[in-house]
């Protein structure tokens, strides 16, 4: 792979450089929620209760938000599994 230089010149422009350089800190986010709903949909990790059981509304809720999130990231060419 090639060198990629990202140029931020003034003070305006410094929010941008802080969106670029933490774009691998929002995808990291974005797995640690995925693998939140994931533990809720595979074995049933309550996170709303202190029984830790999830009920199946929670489950089927969990799947949907997963679901939908990827499809977002899906939109932005964004693939948490790269």
């Amino acid at each position: 792979m090639g060198e990629i230089i990202l140029k931020f010149d003034s003070v305006e422009e410094g929010s941008d450089a802080r969106t670029a350089l933490d774009g691998y800190k929002w995808k990291l986010a974005m797995w640690d929620l995925d693998q939140k709903l994931r533990s809720i949909t595979k074995y049933g990790a309550s996170i709303l209760k202190d029984n830790n059981q999830a009920s199946g509304e929670e489950m089927e809720i969990a799947e949907k938000l997963r679901e939908e999130i990827r499809d977002i990231l899906h939109g932005y060419s964004i693939n948490l599994e790269d």
